[in-house]
């Protein structure tokens, strides 16, 4: 599948320039609080710009560090982008981030692709093809019973305490990158995660289609199926685990949360 091959040659080539900062020097500038850029991020985002429209001209764009158009609203094939996922760990010299690729069609996505280039590992997945890692064919855990799951959290959200009701009903762990954790979910390193905090569509498109080909389960907090190119790309949350799982998780937010 082209479509694939291009996303898996982009995220190499955005992964490359951001193994080359990492643990290097250069400046951290803020876009909101709480929310840093580094060249790092950019010079990623021009360099996966480069390679997916060269070899699909006509086709939408949406990065988190390109200036949004509305035109990509009118196209069906669309490419979602984070250059660099996980920007506040790869300034903290923690390995937890990685380059994220997706390609949408009608709003459902196709093709998604995470890379950690320090890791030196290479999440891919096209629909109806199975999820790889390096290669290799990777699934979700079987876990059933929550009590025994590793749920992988946000480092920004322990710290403000929103987890702090969930740390008795589950192994709590937490990582950074939202796309990351998707990754490691996908690849049965971990059971699932959720965010009741809202998160954008370049967090997490690349990451659905990992963990929904590994035979997970992705919706939004609420438990609704997700979507992409949306107008609004922030989305209200998300739950993301292995099948037997979700259910689980489902009804432990809705209690935990009063929802």
């Amino acid at each position: 599948m082209q479509e694939l091959e291009v996303a898996v040659d982009a995220a190499r080539r955005g992964g490359a320039i951001v193994r080359k900062y990492f643990k290097g020097d250069y400046e951290v500038h803020e876009k909101a609080p709480d929310n840093p850029l580094t060249i790092a991020d950019t010079e990623a985002d021009a360099a996966i710009k480069a390679c997916v429209l060269e070899a699909f001209p006509d086709d939408g764009w949406l990065s988190e560090e390109t200036r949004d158009s509305p035109a990509r609203l009118a196209k069906s094939r669309v490419w979602i982008v984070d250059p660099l996922d996980g920007t506040k760990e790869f300034v903290q010299n923690i390995p937890e981030f990685c380059v994220c690729v997706a390609f949408v069609v009608d709003g459902v996505v196709q093709v998604g692709v995470c890379y950690n280039p320090v890791e030196e590992k290479l999440f891919a997945a096209a629909r109806g093809q199975g999820t790889t890692l390096n290669g290799a064919p990777v699934r979700c855990t079987p876990t059933t019973a929550l009590a025994t799951a590793t749920v992988l959290a946000s480092r920004s959200e322990v710290k403000r305490g929103e987890w702090k009701d969930y740390e008795t009903l589950m192994n709590v762990k937490p990582t950074g990158s939202v796309a990351y954790k998707f990754a490691l979910i996908s690849a049965g390193e971990y059971d699932a995660t959720f965010s009741l905090t809202p998160k954008n569509e370049w967090d997490i498109c690349a990451g659905t289609m990992l963990v929904e080909e590994a035979g997970g389960v992705v919706t939004d907090r609420y438990g609704r199926p997700l979507t992409f190119n949306n107008e609004k790309t922030l989305l209200p949350g998300l739950i993301a685990t292995g099948a037997a799982l979700y259910g689980p998780v489902r009804d432990c937010i809705q209690r935990v949360s009063g929802e």
